[in-house]
């Protein structure tokens, strides 16, 4: 079993040798990677030989590919098909070959490192040969460097334990839905209840010294420091979740320091502060017209109008707060504000939930603001008519005005650095295959890392939707949904986050978020910032397909105890 230290000490041909096999019939990626030495952790080994084969040329990495073999003792157990499925596995295997000229690559073993079933490998194949050439060639590299990872896992005797157990409770609460077959858990549902329980239960086994159900839902884990008056560390996400969701959104942010709570009380140890994590009730919006719901709720902007808000059935918030054994009492809501004198600050880890971290091939990185958003919904209305007999030139098309809108958001937000514009609904009501459309209607989300760059993206849009409407002569109307500010992180808890990161070996790379978290909440009354962890399938989220790898979660679980180290040591 090769160590860090050997590895550090050898020549280049002598470090090929110790990693025989990781990278297949490839020393010189072994011995490139000495270029990075010393490598004080398992991890800044990953990266180092990650970053030698993105450095490498493309006929270097395409030979890489095409000289990969899955070994027999890899293979996934329970990975068996029937004779059709089989078949059809092998006519989809020649095909991808034939596609792209280079073997379908899929690491077998999986996220968990314990085997992927026949069925999963044969629904992966049948999604990714429809990828366009490049993209494909990137995520074959990406599955040669999962194989080598867990080749390196192997060699060295690791085990990923603590991402092991987080990416467990994640499988474990996923059971719980309102929708056989798909995970659905919206606010206060069966499956709800049922979520907030285990994870209560977990917390409980963890070594938590004080576990509650609070007035709105949250699951509310307190392990107490070795001062009883000692200020608080606050951290979590939310357990509620999208329609046919994934199984990491928001989960990871509370069992991810759940597992360092646990590590912590099996040694017997105590902070000199408190650590409190919270498993927010609801963040999506999903049954109700209430978003960010839990954190709210701590920075008291729970609005009292909720509890009679119905959902798509008719059922009043209230009503569901009582039938959850919840108080749907506004004084026991308003009592849930924290006092940000008690609070050392918010930290939240999540998932990334877009594409950034798995396209560089590193697994964590450092939000630097949550981006500000607005969101619209408009119509443009032109005339309908015959779309034979009215000329180009007199039609007042209002499904073209709303083409232009389109590609004008997409060029502007591109040529503004980190602002992303989406036009996500675009309709002809009542249209027809031969009527020119007189209306169409569409909406507007609009995001930048700062509300100053938001707003000018926002008018730049808003006045080129005028100037087409006159230009056309057609008349428009827009009406604003949704406005959030940007929450930057604070600088100090930001660089705990880079500091924490930088000890495990990895490099560091910042980025905004562009999607929402409860951080927002808290950031309105204290000191927050983020960590991401990298997700799997090109960083999707909200779909069945979000997953992490165990080591990545790992990893997380290691920068969330160097960050409680940093804290707890004068």
């Amino acid at each position: 079993m090769p160590t860090l230290a050997e590895f550090n000490a050898a020549t280049p041909a002598e470090c090929a040798a110790l990693l025989k096999g990781v990278y297949g019939t490839a020393p010189w990626i072994a011995e490139r990677a000495c270029a990075a030495r010393p490598l004080a952790t398992l991890a800044a080994l990953k990266a180092a030989l990650v970053r030698t084969v993105r450095q490498a040329s493309r006929d270097e990495q395409l030979a890489l590919i095409r000289a990969q073999a899955q070994p027999a003792g890899e293979a996934a157990p329970g990975g068996e098909l029937g004779p059709e499925e089989s078949a059809r596995m092998r006519a989809l295997s020649a095909d991808y070959l034939a596609r792209f000229g280079w073997p379908f690559l899929l690491a077998l073993r999986g996220p968990r490192g314990s085997g992927l079933p026949g069925a999963q490998i044969l629904a992966t194949l049948q999604r990714r040969i429809d990828n366009p050439p490049e993209f494909e060639f990137a995520e074959a590299l990406r599955q040669v460097h999962r194989i080598a990872e867990l080749r390196l896992n192997d060699a060295f005797g690791f085990v990923p334990e603590q991402g092991n157990r987080v990416w467990d409770w994640c499988e474990r609460l996923a059971r719980h839905s309102e929708v056989p077959g798909d995970l659905t858990v919206t606010y206060l549902s069966d499956a709800h209840r049922a979520a907030a329980a285990e994870i209560a239960a977990t917390m409980r086994d963890c070594g938590f010294d004080q576990v509650d159900i609070d007035a709105v839902g949250n699951v509310v884990g307190i392990y107490h420091a070795d001062n009883a008056a000692a200020p608080r560390l606050l951290t979590g996400s939310h357990y509620d979740t999208v329609r046919n969701a994934g199984k990491y959104d928001g989960r990871i942010g509370y069992f991810i320091p759940m597992a360092c709570v646990r590590a912590l009380h099996r040694a017997g140890r105590r902070l000199p502060f408190g650590l409190e994590v919270v498993a927010f009730a609801e963040e999506e919006g999903q049954r109700y017209k209430a978003t960010f719901l839990g954190s709210g709720a701590l920075v008291g902007s729970f609005r009292p109008d909720w509890l009679d808000q119905p959902d798509r059935d008719g059922v009043l918030m209230r009503d569901a707060m009582r039938h959850a054994g919840l108080p749907a009492d506004l004084a026991a809501i308003a009592s849930l504000r924290r006092d940000p004198a008690r609070y050392l600050g918010f930290v939240e880890v999540h998932i990334e939930q877009g594409p950034v971290l798995h396209a560089l091939d590193l697994p964590l990185g450092i939000v630097t603001s949550i981006n500000a958003s607005v969101r619209y919904v408009g119509e443009i209305l032109g005339m309908a008519s015959h779309a034979g007999t009215t000329p180009m030139p007199v039609r007042r098309d209002a499904a073209c005005a709303a083409a232009e809108l389109v590609l004008f958001v997409e060029r502007r937000a591109a040529a503004d650095g980190d602002s992303v514009g989406t036009v996500g609904m675009l309709e002809v009501p009542s249209g027809s295959i031969n009527v020119v459309p007189g209306r169409c209607r569409f909406s507007l989300d609009l995001r930048a890392p700062s509300d100053a760059q938001r707003d000018r993206l926002r008018d730049d849009v808003l006045a080129e939707l005028a100037a087409l409407c006159a230009r056309r002569g057609l008349r428009y109307k827009v009406e604003e949904a949704m406005r959030e500010s940007a929450a930057p992180s604070d600088a100090t808890w930001q660089g705990r986050w880079e500091q924490a990161v930088a000890a495990l070996g990895l490099p560091l790379h910042r980025l905004p978020s562009g999607a929402g978290h409860d951080a927002m909440k808290l950031h309105t009354v204290m000191p927050q910032a983020m960590l991401f962890v990298r997700g799997e399938n090109s960083g999707i989220s909200h779909n069945p397909l979000e997953s992490s790898t165990a080591d990545d979660l790992d990893l997380a679980c290691a920068a969330f105890t160097r960050l409680l180290d940093q804290l707890a040591t004068p």
